[in-house]
C-alpha cells in the first residue's frame, strides 16, 4: 500500500481555485497512468472523520489529469479556517486509492463577505 502524496491547500476565502494533479505508473514521468473509467472524489473535512464541509468538483481528462475546482460561489460563507482533504480515485473495478491528502488553511476575506456585510447591516439599523 501506498500512502498518498502531501498537498496543502491554503486558500482566500471566496476566491476561485484550480488544481490539475498529473499521475504517472513510473518516477521518470514517462508512462501516463490509464484513467479510463475512473471516478474522482474531492472532499473538505473539518477534521479526519469529522463533517464534510464541501465537496470539491472533480472531473478526469484521458489519460491521465485529475481537475479539481474549488468556484469562487460555492463557499463564500465556509466557517472552517482550519480543516483537512483528500482525493479519491474509484476504478471500474472497485478498487478505492487515496492519490493525495492534506491540510486546508482558509484566510477570511474582506470584499464581498458574508460576516463583513452582516456587520455593515447591523450598524446601519442601529443608527
Amino acid at each position: 500500500m501506498t500512502l498518498p502524496g502531501t498537498y496543502a491547500l491554503a486558500l482566500y476565502r471566496g476566491d476561485s481555485y484550480a488544481w490539475l494533479f498529473r499521475l504517472w505508473t513510473d518516477p521518470g514521468k514517462t508512462d501516463p497512468a490509464d484513467l479510463t473509467g475512473v471516478q474522482a472524489k474531492a472532499e473538505v473535512r473539518d477534521n479526519p472523520g469529522g463533517s464534510a464541509i464541501m465537496e470539491l468538483v472533480c472531473t478526469i481528462e484521458a489519460p491521465n489529469i485529475v481537475h479539481v475546482d474549488l468556484p469562487a460561489d460555492s463557499w463564500t460563507a465556509w466557517p472552517l479556517l482550519k480543516g483537512v482533504w483528500d482525493l479519491q480515485l474509484t476504478y471500474p473495478t472497485g478498487e478505492v486509492v487515496t492519490i493525495v491528502s492534506g491540510p486546508v488553511s482558509v484566510t477570511a476575506d474582506v470584499t464581498d463577505s458574508p460576516t463583513a456585510a452582516v456587520a455593515g447591516y447591523r450598524q446601519l439599523v442601529r443608527r
